[in-house]
Formats: C-alpha cells, sequence, structure tokens
C-alpha cells in the first residue's frame, strides 16, 4: 500500500518568500507503491469502457475513409503536443506553431519550448514503434529533447536531486497539493516504471493510464513532468500496437478536462484505479472521436482545393502540393521543393498557382521578414479543432488547465 514519509523541510539561509517559507517544518512526502510485479483487476463496468476505448481507436487506424491523409498522423500529434504544453501554460497559436517550425531562429522561447515538445512527442512514437527495452535512459532522452530548446541546460535529462512539490508556494512545499517522492527514492521509483512500461500482459489502455499516473506522482524531473507523463502514453499506444497510424490527441481532453485530470491523479494515488482508468478511457474515446470529425473535415477542404486550383492532373506539382499542405500550414520554395522533391523553380510556380486559386496567401514574418505562404483555411481548421475540443468530456463545459506548469 502506498505511505508517506515524514521529513524536515531545511530551508536555504539566503532562500525566498515568506517567513514561514524561511523556518524548518516537517512535512508529508508520498511514497507511492512498486507497479511492475502488480497484477491490477478493475471491476467489470470500467473493463468495459477500457475495450470501447481500444476498439475506437483501433478502427481509427483501420478507417479506410483517411487512406489519402498522410498528413493527418503529423497534424494530429501536433495537436497532442501544443495541447499538452498548454496544461503546463504554453500557450501558442497554431499560426505562430508554423512559422516557428519554418524558421526556428524567428521563434521566441514559448515557441521553442513547444517544438521541443512536439519533437519529443514524435520521438515517444519512434521509441514506441522501436520495441526495443524501455530504461529509465529512454525517459531521460525524451526529457531531453523536450527541454533541449529551453533555458533550463542545467536540469536536461537529470533525475531530480532535491524534493519537489506541485501548488501552494514557490519556495517551500508548505501548503503544497501533492509532495510526490524524497529524491532518494526516485531511480528505484522510475526503473520499475521503465520495467512496467515493457510489459504487455494487459490492456494498453490501462497500462498507459497506470504508466501515465505513476509517472506524474514519482514526478522525477525538476520541470517537463506532465509533457514527458503525457508523451508516455503514446510510447505504450505505439508499442503495443493501438496506433499504428494516429495517436489520438489525448491532452487536447485532458486540458480541457483540468479539474477531473487532477482529481483522477488523486484517486489513484489513494488506490482508486477505477475511477483514474475510467476516467482516462473516456478521454481516449472522445479524443479518438473528434479526431475522426477533424479527419473528415480535413478531406473536405482538401477537395474544395481542388476544386479551386481546377482539378489539376494528380501527379503534378500543384496537386501533390495540395495533399501536402496539411503537414506545413505555412511553406516557402525551399519547404517545397525539399518535401515534394521537385526544383524551387517547380516550387514556386506551384504556390503561385495555388495563390491565385486563393488556396494559399502571401505573407512575411520574423525580424527579416521571412518571405512564405499561409494556408489561412487550413490554420482556422486547425484552431477550431483545438477550441472544439477544449471541452469538458461529460458536459460540454470548457474547463480551465490544471495548476501550475509541472
Amino acid at each position: 500500500m502506498p505511505t508517506t514519509e515524514r521529513r524536515v523541510w531545511q530551508p536555504s539561509l539566503d532562500g525566498y518568500g515568506s517567513h514561514a517559507d524561511r523556518s524548518s517544518f516537517v512535512y508529508e512526502a508520498y511514497v507511492p507503491d512498486l507497479i511492475a510485479a502488480q497484477h491490477f483487476v478493475l471491476p467489470q463496468s470500467v473493463a468495459t469502457v477500457v475495450v470501447e476505448a481500444e476498439r475506437a481507436v483501433s478502427d481509427l487506424q483501420l478507417d479506410t475513409t483517411f487512406a489519402g491523409l498522410e498528413a493527418l498522423s503529423r497534424q494530429l500529434l501536433r495537436a497532442e503536443s501544443v495541447a499538452s504544453s498548454r496544461i503546463e501554460g504554453l500557450r501558442l497559436s497554431q499560426r505562430r506553431l508554423a512559422e516557428a517550425l519554418l524558421s526556428p531562429s524567428d521563434a521566441d522561447a514559448a515557441a521553442r519550448e513547444v517544438v521541443g515538445n512536439i519533437e519529443a512527442m514524435q520521438a515517444a512514437v519512434d521509441l514506441g514503434a522501436s520495441q526495443a527495452d524501455i530504461s529509465a535512459e529512454e525517459i531521460k532522452a525524451l526529457h531531453r529533447i523536450l527541454l533541449r530548446n529551453s533555458r533550463d541546460a542545467q536540469i536536461v535529462g537529470k533525475i531530480r536531486e532535491e524534493q519537489n512539490w506541485i501548488g501552494g508556494s514557490d519556495h517551500s512545499p508548505r501548503g503544497a497539493e501533492f509532495i510526490p517522492p524524497a529524491e532518494g527514492r526516485v531511480r528505484a521509483l522510475l526503473d520499475d516504471l521503465a520495467t512496467y512500461l515493457n510489459l504487455a500482459d494487459s490492456s494498453a489502455i490501462v497500462q498507459a493510464a497506470i504508466a501515465h499516473a505513476q509517472f506524474e506522482t514519482i514526478h522525477p524531473f525538476a520541470d517537463g513532468n506532465g509533457r514527458v507523463g503525457r508523451a508516455l502514453i503514446h510510447v505504450v499506444f505505439r508499442r503495443r500496437g493501438l496506433s499504428s497510424r494516429f495517436a489520438p490527441p489525448v491532452s487536447i481532453v485532458l486540458a480541457a478536462n483540468g479539474s477531473r485530470y487532477v482529481e483522477g491523479l488523486t484517486a489513484y494515488r489513494s488506490g482508486d484505479l477505477a475511477e483514474w482508468c475510467r476516467f482516462f478511457a473516456e478521454v481516449v474515446i472522445d479524443a479518438t472521436s473528434r479526431s475522426r470529425t477533424f479527419a473528415s473535415d480535413l478531406a473536405i477542404m482538401q477537395a474544395d482545393w481542388l476544386e479551386r486550383a481546377k482539378r489539376p492532373r494528380a501527379d503534378s506539382t500543384a496537386a501533390r502540393l495540395i495533399a501536402a499542405i496539411p503537414a506545413q500550414p505555412i511553406l516557402d520554395g525551399k519547404t517545397v521543393a525539399d518535401m515534394l522533391s521537385v526544383s524551387e523553380v517547380a516550387a514556386r510556380n506551384a504556390l503561385n498557382s495555388l495563390e491565385a486559386a486563393s488556396v494559399l496567401r502571401p505573407i512575411s514574418f520574423g525580424k527579416k521578414r521571412f518571405r512564405a505562404w499561409e494556408a489561412p483555411a487550413l490554420i482556422a481548421l486547425l484552431d477550431n479543432f483545438e477550441w472544439s475540443m477544449a471541452e469538458d468530456t461529460k458536459g460540454r463545459r470548457q474547463r480551465p488547465s490544471p495548476g501550475p506548469r509541472q
């Protein structure tokens, strides 16, 4: 059974905060159970929802109506990354993200961090696809990728060596909402979690739910825990063969259900695995359903673009560019040339033709006024997709994101 450990807070002599923050006091740090050797059993009512979630994700992968949407996978993963960042207070429009991806040198600090989250999510999917044994080192590698564009070089890929906490004061764990295990326990807990990630003896939905909640409970890093923890969901989904093509943007629904998300993690820590797994499975079902709607809207948009462009030949650069635009809402000649393996002259001709058809419009941005083209309808669709997902899974009400950055 999980327990707590009494510890004494010894503030730094030159520390900041209130007088209470700079005073010694006793606090209770949470000590979770090891999970690799446990056998988890859920009530039938929860198991039924879990099976429904597995079926929903599996059916999404097999849906033949998405066969021509090669860019769908990339956009769903980006939407997942943007939402995971938003939960931690990093808000970025799809337009700013597209600009940052096209011209990293013009990106601000927030945009670079979100790009890092996209790279970490992709690395998580690749890790799951590799089928290699997972260890604490692979989890630390995801953390390095996540924060390599940030200013926190001193903590990148390093297990914390101090007590951390969630909520309350920035200066001490006094009044914290949750205090993770002491730093000396983290490595053993992380090794146990890695062992659990290598198992395949339970539902992939349940495994992802438990792995995520356990990681958030351990909170092994000084920053970036929430984002790495949500990336682990996709390690499990891909590793278990559940999301072989499309990763449902679970983080968008988690962000919309901020209060229930925190309540679910709290339930897990109190031993109520059923409540957490039910909520997680419902989130997966919701994310998958909305992904289908997004894919359908994307297919309709591309069909409209083809009509506007007067139905170019399927093998023409313009038609191939229409198929590729959803992967990159802002483009320049070099990017198109690289994407389609054509000359820059052919790329610019295709860009100009789609500008004339009102599919693309020219823009400039950045300090050097970077010249590019954007797909305004696609950017609006992506923004609307995020907003439509930003509703409570049960009540369809917008919810705030939970608490401070993790």
